[in-house]
Order: C-alpha cells, then sequence, then structure tokens
C-alpha cells in the first residue's frame, strides 16, 4: 500500500467525456495507467456543465447538448511521482487541460486500514473497541 502525507502534487486532467484512446474512453485509459505506475490514487468527476477552449457550452440540462460532457481526473502523489507520469499524458491527452497544483495531504487511509482505525469504525456508527 502506497503511504502519502504532506507534502503532495494534485494533477487534474480536464476532457471530454467523449474523447477516447483506441475506442476505449480516455478517462479510463488514464486511470488505468496511473494504476500501472504505481501512484497512490485517480478519481473521475463527471461535469453537468462547461466549456474549454472552443467556447463550445457542454450541458446536461439540454438533451442537444448533452454529450460530450466535461470530465475532470484527478490524481495525488508525491511530486516526483507524478511528474514522472506527464509523459504518458503527453501520448493519450491531444485536446484538454491538464493542470498541476501544490497541495497537503491530511489522511490517505485504504479500506483495509479503515477497518483497524477505531476513528473510522466511530463514523461508521460502530463503537471503537
Amino acid at each position: 500500500m502506497t503511504r502519502l502525507t504532506g507534502d503532495a502534487l494534485r494533477l487534474t486532467i480536464f476532457i471530454g467525456e467523449n474523447d477516447t484512446w483506441h475506442h476505449k474512453p480516455l478517462y479510463s485509459q488514464i486511470v488505468h495507467r496511473a494504476r500501472a505506475a504505481g501512484l497512490a490514487g485517480a478519481s473521475v468527476f463527471r461535469g453537468i456543465e462547461g466549456f474549454g477552449a472552443s467556447s463550445l457550452i457542454h450541458t446536461s440540462r439540454l438533451l442537444s447538448l448533452s454529450e460530450d460532457l466535461p470530465v475532470a481526473i484527478v490524481i495525488v502523489d508525491t511530486e516526483e511521482r507524478v511528474r514522472a507520469f506527464l509523459p504518458e499524458l503527453d501520448e493519450l491527452v491531444g485536446e484538454g487541460l491538464v493542470i498541476l497544483d501544490d497541495c497537503q495531504v491530511i489522511r490517505y487511509v485504504g479500506r483495509a486500514g479503515r477497518e483497524k482505525d477505531p476513528a473510522a469504525e466511530g463514523r461508521k456508527g460502530k463503537k471503537p473497541s
């Protein structure tokens, strides 16, 4: 399990939901490559409205424009590991926005770790033993 606390780098990739890589969703390819690279984690968030460099608004409110909604893939890990992953994005992302932010990791615990954490047990509605 990856340990991650303190200073980190957040990588956010903004693309369209319909963007593909070899006939598969691009966001899925990015997540799978991040996992293969050993990064701490990746999450994909689907937007309900947005526009990018083309200035074309994509929204879920109108059926005719509900295609290609914005998607954000967020990855957080050490600066060294995130920067080592950037060449993968050069290959994958033809259109979109890629940004880096400094951040602080306060807590990073997987499911197996939660079972042993009394504080997490209390949050699940169970009394710590």
